[in-house]
């Protein structure tokens, strides 16, 4: 069962694609409460053997990643399977624009599957290409499109990505956006920056140092993008009005009463946060500079850290040396990235045992073919 471009953008606006399209998991799915369910993922992995090879993202579920073979942040996790050629099946426990990018980078042969179809991503759904192509025709229309190089997050969709790779762009990812949108200056004069605004905000004004001014806020809801001409030819960085449900929570109160509350801790944050929240941490980075910062970090060390809490949770573990806390106090898992769970991954698993595939996920050759030199062209920058 393949997955279109059109099917993702049906799971953008919430469409249930087993509903819309016949598939049913209800009376497949093992029970959450199956007491062998450990035991039939062994199985299935064991019997699967070298045909597959399971991704699992850092957000994940601790019981999801203890049967991936390689754990990691999305584009790593995507060139981690285009370096597995002999691998049938790539089961990418992730969210959906995170399994186009491996299949893109894969071989025509191998397959990629996500266990659940519904496992989107909030801050990818909020830019369509049809949104940012009435976005690029404005553009035209103010005298600046030519001007302007497209710069899309990772965290993106195949047609997102393959729309930047058509108009002279690139992708980035949270540890080379720097790079990228430096890159893209010297190339043009303006951004176009997908479709994170707090990413290309705190990347323009804190490492690049523009100021706040030479930002503005393109609303894909608004006509215009809210904007007049005049912003829009003043603007040298352009920054879609989207966010990560997760990071964006995040707020300065948390970073004054986690300090107030622990002395001595060190505030570790996303550069998807707001920009009011980067600027008062201690310490900025992306998933695996977060990783290593803990790590690294001396025996007693106190962290407050915030990003997905899987992740958060994992290094207190992985760290119990020093005191690892999530910064903000409410729980915040991120919604989509835990619809994959165990019984998902035995089901896909068992049904490949079985020779049945299911949740392949295609990307259009077409858009596959643009999105591919703008993913180049990050590899690319210096």
């Amino acid at each position: 069962m393949a997955t279109s471009i059109t099917d993702l953008l049906l799971l953008g606006r919430g469409v249930d694609l087993a509903s819309e399209r016949g598939v049913s998991c209800p009376g497949e799915l093992p029970a959450v409460s199956d007491p062998n369910l450990v035991e039939r993922a062994r199985a299935a992995r064991k019997a699967l053997g070298s045909r597959a090879f399971v991704l699992g993202h850092h957000y994940q579920r601790d019981e999801v990643i203890a049967f991936a073979d390689v754990m990691g942040d999305s584009f790593k996790l995507a060139k981690d399977a285009a370096a597995r050629p002999e691998a049938e099946f790539i089961i990418f426990c992730g969210v959906h624009f995170m399994a186009e990018s491996a299949d893109i980078l894969t071989s025509a042969s191998q397959k990629v599957i996500l266990p659940d179809l519904a496992a989107g991503c909030s801050m990818a759904d909020m830019a369509n290409s049809e949104q940012v192509a009435q976005c690029w025709d404005a553009l035209t229309a103010a005298g600046v499109a030519d001007q302007t190089i497209p710069v899309t997050y990772m965290n993106s969709s195949a047609a997102i990505k393959a729309f930047t790779g058509e108009h002279g762009g690139t992708v980035c990812t949270s540890s080379n956006a720097k790079t990228a949108m430096a890159w893209a200056l010297e190339k043009g004069e303006k951004v176009l920056f997908l479709p994170d605004q707090h990413l290309g905000r705190n990347t323009a004004v804190l490492q690049l140092g523009l100021s706040l001014d030479d930002c503005a806020v393109w609303n894909p809801w608004k006509e215009n993008g809210g904007l007049t001409d005049a912003q829009i030819t003043r603007a040298r960085i352009l920054l879609w009005r989207g966010h990560c449900s997760v990071h964006g929570r995040f707020t300065v109160d948390s970073v004054n009463e986690v300090r107030a509350r622990i002395p001595g801790v060190k505030v570790l944050v996303h550069p998807e946060c707001q920009y009011e929240v980067v600027s008062a941490a201690d310490v900025v980075g992306s998933t695996e500079s977060i990783i290593k910062t803990v790590a690294q970090s001396p025996a007693g060390s106190k962290w407050a850290v915030g990003t997905e809490l899987n992740l958060v949770r994992r290094l207190a573990t992985d760290n119990p040396d020093k005191e690892i806390v999530f910064l903000d106090k409410t729980v915040c898992y991120c919604s989509t990235m835990n619809r994959i769970d165990l019984p998902h991954l035995v089901w896909v698993m068992e049904s490949l045992v079985q020779g049945r595939l299911l949740n392949q996920i295609t990307v259009d050759p077409k858009i596959a073919k643009y999105a591919k030199i703008a993913l180049d062209q990050m590899l690319a920058l210096p």
